[in-house]
């Protein structure tokens, strides 16, 4: 199913629980891996990326029991891991990649970690310059740039740490790293960054503490296997809260998201849109908060200036924002996203090129772009550029348009959202 066709609609209506957490997945089998004993994980994403970190903690030697409805994890503890036999295929997940670094550089052994073409085209430097920092020889392609990265790790050094730039990989490849360091690692970031490490991470006995925009972590510890409840996750229901504002007779009902508050900027900017999006039934699962979304009729939506410190915690929702963008009464300016560029695709790129096809103003600048808004969409034949968010996105941009719209590449979306389309023609039927 690489060629998706999406029919505009007049309805778009239902009752949905979003895919498991991506983020919190990955961090529950990584820290799961690493405590000294059994521990459950239920409602575990089942996709291509987090497969890649399961996939990765067996060839170190972690015994993963997959029983459908949860995995059962035989931690080895952070001194158990073994060396691997072969190069670790992380495919086309950044954070399998960044956070596996941060423990294979305490590890006492040789390992070799590579991707997909995608993968191997971004940016490793950014960890590896605090990881050999700390003790770890890591080799890399391109004067150390890109993967695959050879890592030899061994005894580390605690340090202090500021980061150029707000990013929860390297942040939490560092924490991992200073799980191996002989003292107190310190982190300070520009910006807040998604805190799902800072959270989970003290459960399994963790000595981490928080104060603002400093993460500390002492080494020299163990860690506790606890069971996980992985909530679902508010990336994969963004495409469905733009989707119920820009198409006319819609109502759904999102249960079971994860709203944590480093994640949810894109509310804070669909509300300053004019978007009425109502919050039910919150409550915590497994140290997140978590809520009930409720979303009906579409929303005549303002433009709005978007950059700063709001940006990291939108950093996922880009490409769906500018389809509500793009559908908005005005001129929407987004910049400071320059991170975007080194995604699974450079985003900025392609969600301008594939919403021009779809008679979308746009221009783009090196850290993000201006989009004026329009009161309907042409349908057109776009493509996803291999990332699964772009996929979704025009898929859902092709729910506003008159006509039917094709997405080439779709097969993308199967890295976090196996059977989205399914659920879009279900909910617009």
């Amino acid at each position: 199913m690489d060629r998706v066709e999406i029919k505009g609609t007049p309805v778009f209506k239902g009752d949905i629980v979003p895919p498991p957490d991506k983020s919190i997945s990955h961090r529950a089998v990584i820290f799961s891996s690493l405590a000294e004993g059994r521990g459950v994980v239920s409602n575990f994403l089942r996709a291509k990326d987090t497969e890649s970190t399961m996939n990765a903690f067996r060839s170190l030697g972690v015994d993963i029991v997959d029983e459908g409805e949860r995995l059962i994890i035989n931690g080895r503890g952070l001194y158990g891991l073994r060396e691997p036999h072969d190069v670790i295929d992380c495919g086309n997940s950044g954070t399998t990649i960044r956070l596996i670094s941060g423990v294979l550089s305490g590890s006492p052994f040789f390992s070799v970690l590579t991707g997909d073409e995608s993968l191997r085209s971004r940016p490793m430097a950014r960890v590896i310059k605090p990881l050999t920092m700390m003790g770890a020889a890591i080799s890399a392609r391109d004067e150390n740039r890109y993967p695959p990265l050879a890592i030899k790790g061994g005894m580390l050094r605690p340090m202090t740490y500021e980061m150029p730039m707000a990013s929860a990989q390297v942040k939490s490849s560092v924490l991992l790293a200073g799980l191996y360091a002989g003292g107190k690692t310190v982190i300070k970031e520009p910006a807040r960054s998604r805190d799902h490490t800072e959270r989970m991470l003290p459960a399994f006995g963790a000595d981490l503490a928080v104060d603002g925009l400093t993460v500390s972590i002492k080494g020299g510890g163990r860690l506790t296997p606890v069971d996980v409840i992985v909530p679902g996750d508010f990336s994969s229901a963004a495409f469905f809260i733009v989707a119920s504002l820009i198409v006319a007779q819609s109502e759904i009902y999102i249960r079971n998201v994860c709203m944590n508050p480093t994640r949810t900027g894109l509310l804070d900017v669909l509300r300053s849109m004019g978007a009425k999006i109502v919050v039910e039934n919150s409550r915590e699962v497994s140290g997140e908060p978590v809520s009930d979304l409720y979303c009906s009729g579409r929303c005549d939506l303002k433009a709005v200036d978007i950059g700063g410190d709001i940006v990291p915690s939108l950093i996922d929702e880009f490409p769906i924002l500018c389809v509500a963008a793009a559908l908005a009464d005005g001129v929407t300016t987004i910049r400071g996203a320059e991170e975007l560029r080194v995604k699974e695709s450079d985003r900025i790129s392609a969600i301008a090129s594939e919403l021009r096809k779809m008679g979308v103003v746009i221009e783009e600048f090196p850290d993000g772009l201006s989009i004026k808004g329009s009161e309907a969409l042409i349908p057109a034949e776009v493509r996803s550029h291999g990332d699964h968010r772009i996929a979704m996105s025009m898929a859902v941009a092709g729910l506003a348009a008159d006509g039917v719209t094709v997405v080439n590449g779709a097969s993308a979306v199967d890295i976090s959202f196996p059977g989205f389309f399914d659920l879009i023609r279900e909910l617009s039927s």
